[in-house]
C-alpha cells in the first residue's frame, strides 16, 4: 500500500495509461466525472465494462484481459465484493500495472492480500481525480 503523499505523487506522475473498471458515461455519476477529468488531464483512459462497447467516445473492453495494451494503473469503480475478482484478473495480466486503485468508499483486504508481494501498489478509499489535483495540480499528464 502507498501511505504518504510523496509516494502517491510520484506514482501518479509516472502514470500514462489508466483502465477504468466499471466505466460508464452516465452524467452525474462519480465514474463519469472522474473518467472525463482523467481524459482532460491527458491520461490515456481505457474504459472496461462487460456490456458497453463505448464509453466517453472511446472503445470499451469487457475485461482487463481484453485490453490490447499495457496498463499503468487500474482504477476501480466496483463494489468491494468485486475487487478480489479484479485483483486476480490483474495478477493474470502478462504485464502488470504499477497500481491497483480502489476509489473513494472502496476497500478490500482480500484484494490487497491477493496483490501483496506482486509489485503492484494498492491504493484504497481515495479518489484518483482528487489526488491528482491535490498532489500534482491537476495539470496535463501527457
Amino acid at each position: 500500500m502507498i501511505y504518504n503523499d510523496k509516494e502517491l505523487a510520484s506514482l501518479i506522475g509516472q502514470v500514462k495509461t489508466i483502465a477504468v473498471v466499471g466505466a460508464k458515461d452516465k452524467p452525474g455519476q462519480p465514474v463519469d466525472m472522474v473518467g472525463r477529468a482523467l481524459i482532460e488531464a491527458g491520461f490515456q483512459v481505457i474504459p472496461v465494462h462487460p456490456k458497453r462497447s463505448t464509453v466517453w467516445g472511446l472503445p470499451a473492453y469487457p475485461s482487463l484481459a481484453d485490453v490490447p495494451c499495457s496498463l499503468d494503473l487500474i482504477d476501480l469503480f466496483r463494489a468491494p465484493q468485486y475487487c478480489p475478482e479484479h485483483a486476480r484478473e490483474t495478477m493474470a495480466l502478462a504485464s502488470r500495472p504499477r497500481c491497483f486503485w480502489m476509489q473513494t468508499g472502496i476497500a478490500s483486504p482480500e484484494a490487497r492480500e491477493i496483490l501483496k508481494g506482486s509489485g503492484v501498489f494498492v491504493v484504497e478509499d481515495r479518489c484518483l481525480m482528487v489526488e491528482h489535483k491535490r498532489l500534482l495540480g491537476g495539470g496535463r499528464n501527457g
